[in-house]
């Protein structure tokens, strides 16, 4: 099997299938949370720390490459 496929039957299996299914899981899920908001603030810390810590926040420069993204917004909103 060579590299293409290998990287299809992958994502074919990561795929959700049962769309009713996620759903009926998602809700149960926030049925069924029983966490404070005080744990949420947390659990946001423990995530930006760790985002901090591989890098990835703060975003050295937020603004760099605005001008590419106008242009592609003008062209697309311009369709």
């Amino acid at each position: 099997m060579d590299e293409t496929n290998t990287v299809e039957k992958q994502r074919q299996t990561a795929m959700i299938h049962d769309r009713e299914l996620l759903e009926r899981l998602e809700r149960d899920l926030l049925k069924n949370d029983m966490s404070t908001p005080g744990e949420n603030l947390h659990l946001l810390d423990a995530m930006w720390e760790e985002a901090v810590y591989l890098s990835v926040l703060p975003i050295p420069n937020p603004l760099e490459g605005i001008e590419t993204d106008l242009r592609i917004a003008k062209a697309v909103n311009s369709v």
